[in-house]
C-alpha cells in the first residue's frame, strides 16, 4: 500500500494512480480523516517499492503480509485512525452497528401465498430484512431447486420477492448461484448472497461485486478463514466494500454419528472482526440442520459478537420442499428476535470497555 503525505494534491494522488495503471495494476484509493492511502490491486512485482516511493506525494509503501489487503484492519487504520466496523447501509438497516439485525424467511420460494404469509410473520416477528431462495444449490439433482428452473419463472419468483420486501417495508436477499443470473437477481433484490458453495467462484464475485449492490459471502464449508477473507477481497478488489460476511458451519472433523449438518465455528466470528473492518454474520439453519439447536446456536452467535443471524422460518415446515428440518416458525422466530436483543444489550457494556481484548491479550 501506498501512504501519501498529510495534505497530498489530488494531482498527485491522481499520478499515482496514473502510473500503477501503466504497470497494468489497478488502485483502491481510500482518503480518510487522517491521510489517503492507495491499494495496489494485482501482481505487485510489476513494480517496484523504491520507483513508488519517488513518486510526488508519496510518504512511504508498506507491504501488508496478508492476501486480503483491502479488506484488512491495518490497512483501514491507516486512512481512519479509528477502524471502526464498516457499517453497510440497506435502505433503513445498517450492519455491522451495535444493534444485531435479524434476515429470515423461506429457505426456497415455493409459491407467492407461501412467500406473503411468510413476509408477514417474519416482519411482525420484529426480522429486519426478508430472506428467500429463487435459484437452490442443491446436492442432489433430484431435489427440489427452487423456482428458477426457467427466466420466465425466476423473474415471478423474484417479483414476489420484490412485491413481499416492498409491501411489509423489508429490503430482500436472494442468492445468486451463477454467471447468468447476476443481471436478473440486482434488478430485484437488495443484496446479492453469494452461496458456501460458490465462494471459491472467482467469476461470479467479481460480477456480483459490480452490480454496486451489497453482498452477503458466505464461507465455504471447507474453507480456512484466511481463504474465506481472500476470496472476499475479490470483492473489495472489483470496488465493492460493501460486504456482508456470513458464518454458516464447516464440515465436522472425525467419525461417528452425525447430531448435526455442519459444526458452527463461532470462533470464526472475533477472529474474523480483529482481522477485517467488514461486518459478520452467522447463519445458525444450515449449520445445524435442525430446528431444536436454532436458538441455542442463535444466542451464542450474539454473545460472540456476531452482527446479525441469517434465521430460515416456514409457517408449515413439514410441508416445506426444502430443508424442513431446520426451518424454525413465525412464533419461535419472535421469541428469538427478543432473546437475542436483551442478549445483546446486555452484553453492551462489556464490549465497549473492551473487556473482552484485555481477557483474550
Amino acid at each position: 500500500m501506498i501512504i501519501m503525505r498529510k495534505g497530498a494534491s489530488r494531482e498527485e494522488i491522481t499520478s499515482v494512480v496514473n502510473d500503477l495503471k501503466a504497470h497494468g495494476l489497478g488502485a483502491d484509493v481510500s482518503t480518510g480523516e487522517i491521510r489517503t492511502v492507495i491499494g495496489i490491486i494485482g501482481d505487485e512485482t510489476k513494480i517496484s517499492a523504491t520507483h513508488l516511493e519517488t513518486l510526488p506525494g508519496v510518504k512511504e509503501v508498506r507491504l501488508i503480509e496478508t492476501p486480503y489487503k483491502l479488506i484488512n484492519r491495518e490497512y483501514s487504520t491507516l486512512f481512519d485512525g479509528k477502524a471502526e466496523s464498516r457499517i453497510v447501509k440497506i435502505g433503513k438497516v445498517e450492519i455491522g452497528s451495535a444493534r444485531p439485525v435479524f434476515m429470515a424467511g423461506p429457505c426456497a420460494i415455493e409459491s407467492k401465498d407461501q412467500l406473503m404469509t411468510i413476509a408477514e410473520g417474519v416482519k411482525s416477528a420484529g426480522a429486519h430484512i426478508l430472506r428467500g431462495g429463487v435459484f437452490k444449490p442443491r446436492s442432489s439433482v433430484h431435489s427440489f431447486q427452487g423456482l428458477g428452473s426457467t427466466d420466465e419463472s425466476a423473474r415471478e419468483a423474484l417479483g414476489w420477492l420484490r412485491e413481499a420486501g416492498d409491501k411489509y417495508d423489508m429490503p430482500v436477499v436472494t442468492e445468486v448461484r451463477g454467471e447468468s443470473q447476476v443481471k436478473i437477481v440486482a434488478e430485484y433484490a437488495d443484496v446479492l448472497q453469494v452461496g458456501s458453495r460458490n465462494m471459491y467462484n472467482q467469476d461470479l464475485l467479481i460480477q456480483v461485486a459490480r452490480t454496486g449492490k451489497p453482498v452477503l459471502l458466505k464461507r465455504h464449508f471447507g474453507a480456512s478463514i484466511e481463504e474465506f477473507l481472500s476470496f472476499a477481497e475479490y470483492l473489495a478488489a472489483s470496488g465493492n466494500k460493501d460486504i456482508i460476511l456470513c458464518e454458516r458451519g464447516i464440515v465436522p472433523v472425525g467419525r461417528g454419528k452425525s447430531f448435526t449438518r455442519y459444526t458452527l465455528d463461532l470462533q470464526a466470528v472475533p477472529v474474523v472482526q480483529k482481522e477485517t473492518y467488514l461486518p459478520i454474520i452467522v447463519d445458525p439453519s444450515h449449520a445445524a440442520g435442525r430446528r431444536d439447536l436454532v436458538m441455542t446456536m442463535s444466542l451464542a452467535a450474539i454473545a460472540a459478537g456476531a452482527s446479525g443471524l441469517e434465521i430460515e422460518v416456514h409457517h408449515n415446515a413439514k410441508e416445506a420442499r426444502c430443508d424442513g428440518q431446520q426451518m424454525i416458525t413465525v412464533s419461535e422466530m419472535g421469541y428469538l428476535i427478543e432473546a437475542c436483543r436483551r442478549l445483546s444489550e446486555s452484553l453492551q457494556p462489556f464490549r465497549m470497555t473492551g473487556m473482552g481484548d484485555k481477557c483474550i491479550n
